[in-house]
């Protein structure tokens, strides 16, 4: 064994306890702040499942069944958006104000494992945030649609969501310049909110299909349609390999533009 692959293999394990305390670390501060954390990333949800799916529902204004519709579709919101909001926000004030930053790069671990470090983080909070809107919704509707054989697509969909969040939050966090931040993020937030299908399936679109490309070109439409095909599959939606392949493309390029801008804002 040369000195270089010895040198190589003696640091796996320093990064790997590096990268399990600062994971540790950011876990502990989220747990201190949860009632903070749970009112930033559930307010919007539980809004809109309570005036879509209770208020209108009871006005006679969404037929019966819409809220059964529109939930899967907010847990996808929920994930996407919760995943983006930890890491973009975070990202851009650390890199362009407080330099915090500089203390993880100076920890013993590669640029990449910090850069995974806060892509694990983001996804968790997602994770934690969307499992949290599921009694949630209970708590509102009085029932959820659920289904005990849709429990694995259900876990796959919201992995995959909270991931693609956190993908968009490294891309963001990355190439935004820190006073454009505010302006950037609610241009890409609008659009997912009201192309990702989660108010309504795909395929309902076909009588406007102008807008049925727009929304097939929203990421967040197969984590929504992943999560319907989970628990209302009678509802008509994208068949799930679709999703599934779509995903995981979509996590492939947002890794790779995501670490390669961390990488530039690293060096710079």
């Amino acid at each position: 064994m040369s000195i270089a692959t010895a040198a190589v293999a003696a640091s796996r394990p320093r990064q790997a306890r590096a990268f399990s305390a600062v994971l540790r670390r950011d876990l502990y501060v989220t747990w201190k702040e949860l009632p903070v954390f749970l009112a930033q990333v559930i307010l919007q949800p539980l809004f809109l499942l309570f005036v879509f799916g209770k208020v209108l529902g009871s006005l006679g204004y969404t037929q019966n069944g819409y809220a059964e519709l529109l939930f899967p579709g907010l847990l996808a919101l929920t994930a996407v958006i919760t995943g983006m909001q930890t890491l973009a926000f975070p990202l851009v004030v650390e890199f362009g104000w407080t330099k915090e930053i500089e203390d993880r790069l100076l920890a013993p671990m590669s640029t990449a494992l910090v850069a995974t470090e806060k892509v694990l983080f983001a996804t968790l909070r997602a994770i934690t945030a969307t499992a949290v809107m599921i009694p949630v919704g209970i708590l509102v509707l009085g029932s959820i649609p659920w289904r005990w054989s849709g429990v694995p697509l259900l876990v796959l969909a919201l992995v995959l969501g909270s991931m693609l969040g956190a993908g968009l939050g490294l891309v963001l966090g990355t190439a935004v310049v820190p006073n454009r931040i505010n302006i950037v993020f609610s241009l890409v937030f609008t659009p997912l909110l009201f192309t990702g299908c989660s108010q309504y399936p795909w395929p309902s679109l076909d009588r406007l299909p102008w807008f049925q490309v727009v929304t097939a070109c929203n990421p967040m439409t197969y984590v929504s349609e992943s999560m319907r095909a989970a628990l209302v599959p009678t509802v008509p939606h994208i068949a799930t390999w679709v999703c599934i392949v779509v995903l995981l493309a979509s996590l492939c390029a947002l890794s790779a533009i995501g670490v390669r801008g961390f990488y530039r804002r690293a060096i710079d």
